[in-house]
């Protein structure tokens, strides 16, 4: 019976090995699954819609080809932003059949009408096999021909794209985006985009039982070995001596020997022809096991250099009511970023031009205005520098139109001496979807400022029109009364409406250091000359973002002219080596007149309340000077 179950477990040994190895190999299932498809007519812009994306669960993995490499662009936002950016141009959407599961394309050209836009698509979709790409027919209304002559926008840079990969980085990337995120392919504006497009999803590969039936058949294995070595142990022990005793018998005569013939083969036969059976058995199913070479881990797979998707780590609303904020926190980071390398480029050039293309309104006239200083007076200081990071406090605006507004507080180092510095504000503006956001203000928070409890940065806050009477005070008017405060102090009709605790701005040129300074030209001069202060709203716009406590922060520009007037002839008046490095006039007898700008940032409670408006942070610096005729 040893020898029975011995070969029974060789049996289901081998029969299990066997079967784990082919899990493995034979009936091993695919890694992943893959759509395939070619657009033919040399498109410009393609765009692969989340339904594409998303027709297998999993990471999405998309290969683009055909193109220049080193223009090509793939980037990836909500499908809304793509659409608004494509604006009217022509191109072509790669959706998906739900019925087939193929991909599908068409030509969509959007034009412009009086009431806004229409999208017209090719009034036929053709299907597009997934895994044979010589078989997809061109899209609908596509033109062909070698390159692209013409000029077109070029999607690279654009702060609109949650994600972007150029040039090498395209060609494969890897992402996990919702239905509601499109990825855009493109070239440079000039080039044709690529139009080999691959997306593959991973598949469970996975095979549970094969190490378990591996193992499983190796460990019968050894059980049937020693089944087996067991029974020859127990027949040997069998057979054992015999004893001897008594007189021995008398030999019989020898019969003539049997002498077989060659032509009949002898067959072994006895237990060494059962042993050399047995034997054969394990040798052979231990020499098939070796001859097979398969291992019980997971065969290694050749890595492909790919880039990955920065994760989407602001969720998106879910209610649909809720409009999506303008921009993700990752999406901030990377705009702050290359706003801080545009300043420091700026800044170091003192190049108008350059600060031009990340700078508008008050900040841009600001830093024009110290260029133009350093430009001639060596010893003037630059502008404090725009931080690249962190990002401590991001507060987008929830809407899907345009302009949009974005404020991101960023983090200052420490300065030359190792004294700690206030945190960086940042006002942005993108005024459509293909200008990229711009600083509209940049003011230093004051060190004793409290910010209201803020939404969070995955819902976004709503922009509060200038002429709000929901506020203590209309975002238009508060410029205006917080001038007449730096003019008047106390005496002021607005300025029981602001708070004076912490604010250093009406310390340093408020009404009383205003006082200070007419005295000391009195007192240097007599009445030769008099020096005068007005204020007056400035042209930046007025920017407030709502608070969670029904409240808002507001953004304003005030301008105050300080005038330098001769009273008595033949005397003369001197500008200063600030004023005269950007009027040009170091002394005039008629007078100078040197403006200021303020960029202010407020905090304004809501109407009724008896809270009242505190200067949360300023930016302030000459922007003009000119003699007075």
């Amino acid at each position: 019976m040893r020898f029975v179950f011995a070969i029974v477990a060789f049996v289901v040994a081998a029969v299990m090995i066997v079967a784990g190895i082919a899990q493995r190999t034979v009936f091993a299932p695919p890694s992943q699954i893959a759509a395939t498809t070619t657009v033919k007519g040399d498109p410009r812009y393609i765009v692969i819609d989340g339904a594409v994306l998303n027709a297998h669960p999993g990471q999405q993995t998309l290969s683009v080809g055909g193109g220049d490499t080193k223009s090509q662009v793939v980037a990836y936002g909500r499908t809304a932003d793509v659409k608004a950016w494509l604006g009217t141009e022509k191109y072509v959407s790669l959706g998906l059949d739900k019925t087939t599961g193929d991909i599908t394309m068409k030509s969509v050209t959007t034009k412009a009408t009086d009431g806004g836009s229409t999208s017209t698509p090719s009034p036929t979709s053709t299907p597009a096999a997934p895994a044979d790409p010589a078989t997809t027919t061109p899209a609908e209304g596509a033109t062909t021909g070698d390159a692209v002559a013409t000029p077109n926008p070029n999607p690279a840079g654009s702060d609109l794209w949650l994600e972007e990969f150029d040039g090498e980085d395209a060609q494969v990337t890897r992402m996990n985006v919702p239905d509601s995120i499109s990825v855009i392919v493109a070239g440079d504006g000039t080039k044709a985009a690529p139009n080999q497009i691959r997306v593959t999803w991973p598949v469970d590969s996975s095979t549970p039982f094969a190490f378990p039936l591996i193992v499983g058949g190796l460990v019968l294995l050894v059980i049937g070995i020693g089944l087996y070595l067991w029974g020859l142990y127990a027949i040997r022990k069998s057979r054992g001596p015999r004893r001897k005793g008594g007189p021995k018998m008398p030999k019989l005569p020898k019969a003539p020997k049997y002498k077989p013939s060659k032509a009949v083969e002898a067959t072994p036969k006895g237990r060494r022809s059962v042993r050399r059976s047995m034997v054969a058995v394990p040798i052979t199913l231990v020499g098939a096991l070796a001859l097979s070479g398969c291992s019980i881990g997971a065969a290694p797979s050749a890595s492909v250099p790919v880039r990955t998707a920065s994760p989407i780590t602001t969720e998106l609303p879910k209610a649909k009511d809720q409009l999506p904020p303008a921009v993700t926190v990752p999406q901030l980071e990377r705009i702050v970023k290359r706003i801080s390398a545009t300043a420091t480029t700026a800044d170091a050039k003192a190049d108008p031009a350059i600060a031009k293309q990340r700078f508008t309104g008050p900040a841009l006239q600001l830093r024009e205005a110290n260029y133009a200083i350093r430009a001639k007076k060596a010893d003037e200081p630059a502008l404090p520098a725009i931080p690249a990071s962190p990002i401590i406090l991001s507060l987008p605006q929830a809407t899907d139109t345009w302009p949009r507004t974005v404020t991101a507080v960023v983090e200052t180092p420490k300065d030359a001496n190792g004294a700690a510095q206030a945190p960086l504000s940042l006002t942005l503006v993108q005024e459509t979807p293909r200008d990229n956001y711009l600083v509209t203000y940049a003011v230093s928070l004051e060190p004793k400022a409290k910010v209201p409890n803020l939404a969070p940065a995955s819902i976004g806050s709503a922009v509060v029109p200038p002429d709000s009477k929901l506020l203590k005070l209309p975002p238009k008017d508060l410029a205006a009364a917080y001038g007449d405060v730096l003019m008047n102090g106390d005496a002021s009709t607005s300025a029981d409406l602001f708070s004076a605790e912490g604010d250093t701005l009406r310390t340093q040129v408020g009404s009383d250091w205003k006082a200070q300074q007419k005295a000391e030209l009195q007192q240097k001069y007599g009445a030769t000359s008099s020096l005068d202060f007005t204020s007056a709203v400035g042209a930046g716009p007025d920017i407030a973002m709502a608070t969670n406590d029904s409240g808002a922060i507001v953004w304003v520009n005030l301008e105050e002219t300080q005038t330098l007037k001769v009273v008595e002839a033949g005397a003369e008046v001197d500008a200063g080596p600030t004023s005269a490095a950007l009027s040009g006039v170091a002394s005039s007898k008629t007078g100078i007149a040197s403006t200021y700008g303020y960029q202010l940032a407020f905090y304004v409670p809501p109407a009724g309340s008896s809270a009242k408006i505190t200067l949360l942070g300023f930016a302030q610096g000459l922007v003009s000077a000119k003699e007075v005729q």
